[in-house]
């Protein structure tokens, strides 16, 4: 991080330093924002706008370097981190916040990059050319023509991109390119055990929020439209709801109605997600477990779990897997192992993922996740179910990981997961019987496979 950043208190000037930061360090984006937006004294509308600054300029990268190229005499590769991520800041606000009145948005963004103490020569570089933007904002090509030979512009690598149209053909991966440049809607899954679906809608509407049903899963909500806060939102405090997209949620049907007394176990917790909806409806007698080896998400797990009203329904142990399958013989009736992925379903919520990954990542995940599935399945009792996620598009990561455990594994056997889905999911089941959306308007790309052990 700058040495600006004890003298920025702007949403421009803390957007600004988070992208030097993120820029520089190669830290996920979200844990700079966490760091540098929502741990200062920025008020609560200026860290959302903060927020989305800094997520939309990492969307939105390779266009605004175009635009940018055709108006700063500097080359982009000689400038200063600082400047590059002020001008796409500048830039970002010109062209897709048309909220924001263009003089505010130049004025504004150079009264940070000065407020950062830098040279006169250099503010004015800055300044001229963001006004140079402003003036000519009507006429600059949109993001779909504006790529050499007025193509598209893509804003994923060339790797990402090549890969897709491979496995899902041209059509289907500008689709996906496209919807992952978009700013995410908001979707609430509903905590059964202290409000309806209904209820919370009404008490949402009666806020001034626009809501609608997810249309796969009906326990979602869906917020059109929506910049705020979560934590501000009506039912947070009281654990009415958690923020989990449809995939995610709907992975945790897959066992099928819970059994009375039955052993269920989250291999990889992480922040507790899956474990929320698992738990909503556990029933009398029954044992969740969530196996979570972070001390930080450990305890984010447990606060979520209280929040909501669960905790006393879950078992944390804060462990890797391979260490908690050898503290003991516990057999379970039902095992969800959520792999550590690439994440390139999620790239629409978690813009940098494209920016930060490689294809050389996908055969080390690879590894691990045949490991963790491997422990995981030493843990299964005879006749349950083993269910293996991921929130990754890449082979590697999903069909190929589950057809080498069932090679290696025989008393195993896929099962349909459309048979545990709702009706208006079953559409995103492959031939196989796999669980697999691509990123679309309503769910994020996700995986998930569904098996049994006969013996």
């Amino acid at each position: 991080m700058t040495n600006s950043r004890k003298s920025v208190t702007t949403s421009r000037g803390s957007a600004i330093a988070c992208l030097v930061e993120w820029a520089e360090s190669g830290k996920p984006a979200q844990w700079v924002i966490d760091k540098g937006i929502h741990n200062t004294s920025l008020k609560n509308e200026d860290r959302q706008l903060a927020v989305r600054l800094v997520m939309g300029v990492i969307r939105r990268q390779q266009y605004l370097d175009i635009i940018l190229s055709r108006f700063a005499k500097t080359p982009l590769r000689k400038m200063k981190p600082l400047t590059r991520a002020t001008l796409r800041v500048g830039i970002y606000q010109l062209c897709f916040l048309d909220r924001i009145p263009d003089s505010a948005a130049v004025n504004e963004t150079v009264k940070a990059f000065k407020k950062a103490r830098q040279p006169g020569w250099l503010v004015r570089f800055v300044n001229g050319t963001l006004r140079s933007v402003a003036r000519k904002k009507n006429s600059l090509p949109a993001p779909d023509s504006a790529g050499p030979g007025n193509t598209e512009v893509l804003e994923h690598p060339a790797w990402l991109t090549e890969r897709w149209q491979r496995k899902f053909g041209r059509d289907r991966m500008l689709d996906i390119c496209r919807m992952n440049s978009r700013e995410p809607e908001l979707c609430l899954q509903v905590n059964p055990t202290r409000v309806s679906r209904e209820q919370l809608a009404r008490q949402l509407t009666l806020a001034g929020i626009d809501v609608r049903v997810g249309r796969y899963s009906p326990e979602s909500l869906v917020l059109t439209g929506f910049h705020g806060s979560v934590t501000a939102l009506p039912g947070f405090t009281e654990g009415k709801f958690q923020v989990q997209d449809q995939a995610a949620y709907l992975c945790s049907k897959l066992f099928g109605p819970l059994r009375e007394k039955g052993r269920y176990l989250d291999a990889c917790a992480g922040l507790g997600g899956k474990t929320c909806a698992l738990s909503f409806f556990l029933p009398p007698g029954a044992v969740l477990d969530a196996v979570e080896p972070d001390p930080r998400r450990s305890r984010l797990l447990f606060e979520n779990l209280q929040r909501m009203g669960l905790d006393s329904r879950v078992r944390i142990f804060q462990q890797d897997l391979q260490s908690f399958a050898s503290s003991g013989e516990v057999r379970y009736d039902g095992i969800l192992v959520d792999a550590p992925c690439s994440g390139t379903g999620v790239i629409r919520k978690h813009p940098d993922i494209r920016w930060n990954r490689t294809e050389n990542d996908l055969a080390v995940n690879r590894k691990t996740q045949r490991e963790l599935l491997q422990i995981a399945g030493s843990l299964l009792a005879p006749g349950g179910t083993l269910v293996y996620a991921t929130c990754s598009l890449e082979p590697e990561e999903n069909e190929q990981v589950v057809d080498l455990f069932l090679a290696e594994n025989t008393e195993y056997v896929l099962t349909d997961t459309r048979v545990y889905l709702p009706e208006s999911a079953g559409a995103l089941v492959n031939d196989a019987g796999m669980f697999s959306p691509v990123p679309s308007e309503e769910i994020e790309g996700f995986f998930a496979a569904r098996m049994v052990r006969k013996h």
